[in-house]
């Protein structure tokens, strides 16, 4: 063997770890000069999945009580420069319901009874005691229809359609829990839109329910409907108050005063002869 053949594969393997040990340098100097990679950000829970709090579980589950209760009610509605008013409800076992609201058309001068039955969505005039008329119902809309702006008393809508806007965790609602309405029971909720750039599905204000369902309150932007009395059980169905005619519902708004008295003009006098 030639002298120093024997270390030749030293050298090479002392050279090897030389270059290997560079190019790990290299590659690590090189990449300090790129910017730390962002660490992959957690996604930060939607608005529905934030609000999941206990008050909107347990309004929630009170709202689906509240839509399987059959009952007939009355309600004190209170608003602002009104007398107080007896709102009668009755939701029925076979879906249909009816709601008499006094003073609830034409600014309040007339009563109305809203109702939904197998046939339709109805109005109807109701006889009062400043309008003496004979009850009538109109057909506004299919059984799942609405009411038009312009002719919705709106006061149904916390007794028949608000509860489930209550249970859908899509809506755009905080819920948290609220000191209890004057005059209500069970346990009440103040309910607020998290959206500015969307009309809420419901008017924001508290809602109070009963264990079993029961709406016992309601304070939102036409007034504050408390109930009043005990609830006693359903009739298999709502009957309308009056026949079913053709024509179009009362309008919500005032109706225009009518016009003054046109003053009759006098004749001239007849000259007095003279003698």
């Amino acid at each position: 063997m030639r002298p120093g053949a024997a270390s030749r594969p030293a050298i090479r393997s002392g050279l090897l770890g030389v270059l290997t040990t560079a190019a790990v340098a290299m590659v690590t100097g090189c990449g300090s000069d790129a910017p730390a990679s962002d660490p992959t950000p957690t996604p930060s829970p939607s608005a529905t999945e934030a609000d999941q709090t206990p008050a909107r579980s347990q309004l929630a589950g009170l709202a689906a009580a509240a839509q399987d209760r059959h009952l007939s009610a009355f309600y004190t509605l209170s608003a602002a420069d009104r007398e107080d008013r007896t709102v009668a409800f009755t939701a029925a076992p076979d879906g249909s319901w009816r709601v008499d609201i006094p003073g609830g058309a034409l600014g309040g001068t007339a009563d109305v009874s809203v109702a939904r039955t197998a046939d339709g969505l109805f109005q109807c005039a109701l006889p009062s005691v400043t309008r003496q008329v004979a009850p009538t119902c109109v057909r506004v809309g299919d059984p799942d229809g609405q009411f038009a702006a312009g002719n919705d008393p709106l006061v149904q809508h916390p007794l028949v359609s608000w509860a489930r806007v209550l249970t859908d965790r899509r809506a755009a609602l905080s819920v948290t829990a609220a000191q209890p309405l004057p005059g209500s029971r069970g346990a009440c909720f103040a309910v607020e839109s998290t959206s500015a750039s969307l009309r809420a599905p419901l008017d924001v204000g508290i809602y109070c329910y009963a264990q079993d369902g029961t709406l016992t309150g309601a304070k939102v932007a036409f007034g504050t409907l408390i109930l009043a009395g005990e609830p006693v059980a359903a009739p298999p169905t709502v009957t309308l108050p009056g026949p079913v005619v053709a024509g179009e519902p009362l309008g919500m708004a005032s109706p225009p005063p009518p016009p003054p008295p046109t003053a009759t003009p006098t004749g001239t006098p007849s000259p007095t002869p003279s003698a």
